[in-house]
C-alpha cells in the first residue's frame, strides 16, 4: 500500500492518487474516486478555502480521500496541515496531486513572529476541512440532553431580589454541584428527538440561553451559589440548567466513510424548519454506538413514494430513492449525531434516509 508523507499536505492532497491505491484496511470501502474531466491544472490555496472545497475542484467525490490516499484511520483522525499560499498541482501524467509553494519544508510557509504582535501557532492558520464558522456554535453548546444527566445538573433558583426573568448583567442564584468549573452555559430542555422508525425518544435538544460566571460559591450544603450572567440569547428563569463551558475544540478531520454500513434517518432539522439546504444542520438517529465518528460522511436520500400503476390495474409500484445531498458528521452522541448538509441536490426533509456512500 502506498504511504503518504506525514509532513505533506493536510488530508494527503500530496499523496499519490493512482487508481491502484487500495483503501485503508480498517475502513469501509467507499465508491471509486475519479478526477473531474474539467479538473484544473492547479489551485492556489487562499484564506477562506476549505479542504472540502479544494477537493471538489479535482475529484468527483470530495469525501473519498481515504481511498485515493491509502490512509489508515489513525492518520485520518490526526491529519497534518495545509496553509494559504501553497499550490495544489494536478500531475496529469502520473495521475496524482502534489503540493508546491511556501518557503519552508514540504511547502509549508515560514511564519515570522514579532514580539509586539500577539501570535498563534501556525496550526491555527491552517485552512479548515469544512466551513468552520457554520458549526462552531454547535461544537461547544449543549445540543442533546440525556435523561441520566438531567437530574443532577445545577439549576437556577431565582434571580437577585426574587426576579424570575433574567438577562445579561443580572445576578442569579444556583443550586447543584459545580465541580471545579467557574464558567457555565445556561440551557433549557427543549424538543424531544424521536426515532422516525420506532418512535422512541432518543433525547431532548437543549435550547441555549446564555453564559454565566461564578461570582460566589456556596458556603454550606443548603446555600445557593451566586452567578453573574455574562451573555444571554433568550430569557433565563428558574429551572434553567447549567453545564460547564467546554474548551473550543480544534476540529479538522478528514471526511471518510463510516467504519461499517450505516442506515439512518433524519430526525430533525436544527431551527425547527421543514426543509434543509446547503450548510443546514440536521440530526440523525445513529451515533457512536453505530460506528459514526466526527468526519464520517453519509449520502442523503429522499424515500421513493409508492404509487399506482394505472396501466397495470393500479398495481402498487415503489419509486426509487432519490439522492438529495451529502452529510458531514461533526458531532456525535451515543445514539444521535449532528451533521452539516453538503452538496445539495434537492431539499432535505425529516424522515429522509442517510446511508454509507455506495
Amino acid at each position: 500500500m502506498k504511504k503518504c508523507s506525514t509532513a505533506s499536505l493536510l488530508l494527503a492532497l500530496a499523496c499519490a492518487m493512482a487508481p491502484a491505491v487500495a483503501p485503508a484496511a480498517d475502513a469501509a470501502k467507499p465508491a471509486s474516486c475519479q478526477f473531474l474531466a474539467n479538473a484544473p491544472d492547479q489551485h492556489k490555496v487562499v484564506r477562506g478555502d476549505t479542504l472540502w472545497g479544494i477537493s471538489e475542484r479535482f475529484l468527483e467525490h470530495p469525501w473519498c480521500w481515504p481511498q485515493v490516499w491509502g490512509l489508515n484511520r489513525d492518520q485520518i483522525r490526526n491529519p497534518h496541515w495545509i496553509y494559504p499560499g501553497q499550490i495544489v498541482i494536478f500531475d496529469r501524467v502520473n495521475g496524482r496531486l502534489r503540493l508546491a509553494g511556501g518557503d519552508g519544508p514540504d511547502g509549508v510557509p515560514t511564519v515570522k513572529l514579532s514580539p509586539r504582535i500577539r501570535t498563534e501557532g501556525i496550526a491555527a492558520q491552517a485552512i479548515s476541512t469544512i466551513p468552520a464558522n457554520v458549526i462552531e456554535p454547535f461544537l461547544t453548546q449543549p445540543l442533546l440532553l440525556e435523561e441520566s444527566k438531567l437530574a443532577g445538573a445545577p439549576h437556577v433558583v431565582q434571580g437577585d431580589e426574587g426576579r424570575v426573568v433574567l438577562g445579561k448583567g443580572d445576578r442569579m442564584y444556583v443550586r447543584g454541584d459545580l465541580g471545579d468549573a467557574t464558567t457555565f452555559q445556561i440551557y433549557q430542555p427543549s424538543t424531544a428527538l424521536r426515532d422516525p422508525e420506532t418512535g422512541e425518544v432518543l433525547g431532548h435538544e437543549a435550547a441555549y440561553l446564555g453564559l454565566a460566571k461564578l461570582d460566589r460559591a456556596a458556603g454550606a450544603p443548603n446555600e445557593a451559589h451566586r452567578f453573574l450572567i455574562t451573555a444571554s440569547e433568550r430569557e433565563i428563569g428558574p429551572g434553567a440548567l447549567l453545564a460547564p463551558l467546554p474548551p473550543m475544540p480544534l476540529v479538522n478531520y478528514v471526511p471518510h466513510p463510516p467504519q461499517s454500513q450505516v442506515e439512518a434517518r433524519v430526525v430533525s432539522i436544527y431551527g425547527g424548519v421543514e426543509n434543509a439546504g446547503q450548510n443546514a444542520v440536521v440530526t440523525i438517529n445513529r451515533g457512536k454506538s453505530d460506528g459514526l465518528d466526527v468526519g464520517s460522511v453519509l449520502e442523503l436520500y429522499q424515500h421513493g413514494k409508492t404509487v399506482k400503476d394505472r396501466s397495470a390495474g393500479n398495481e402498487a409500484v415503489r419509486l426509487p430513492d432519490e439522492r438529495t445531498g451529502t452529510l458531514f458528521i461533526f458531532r456525535t452522541f451515543d445514539r444521535v449525531s449532528y451533521g452539516l448538509v453538503m452538496q445539495v441536490a434537492n431539499r432535505i426533509r425529516v424522515g429522509d434516509a442517510a446511508r454509507s456512500p455506495d
